[in-house]
């Protein structure tokens, strides 16, 4: 099984880490990009905000050629 990861503001997605999500703290669109770019191994399922998701929409496939699933929280 898969590590699950958020990506976003400190404000957003803190608190996942209580649930075992790997924090990735971004705060602008070029921190977000060069997260993305930097996944850990082994994460299947990325929880971004919505600013995080508008970041990406452009961006390539993450290291390795690996699409994991996204899902955007609600605003």
């Amino acid at each position: 099984m898969g590590r699950v990861a958020a990506l976003g503001e400190r404000s957003r997605v803190a608190g996942l880490a209580l649930a075992g999500a790997v924090v990735l703290v971004a705060d602008d669109p070029t921190a977000v990009r060069r997260m993305w770019r930097t996944l850990p191994d082994g994460v299947d399922l990325v929880i971004l905000t919505r600013a995080a998701a508008e970041a990406l929409e452009s961006a390539p496939a993450a290291p390795g050629g690996r699409r994991p699933l996204t899902a955007v929280m609600p605003p």
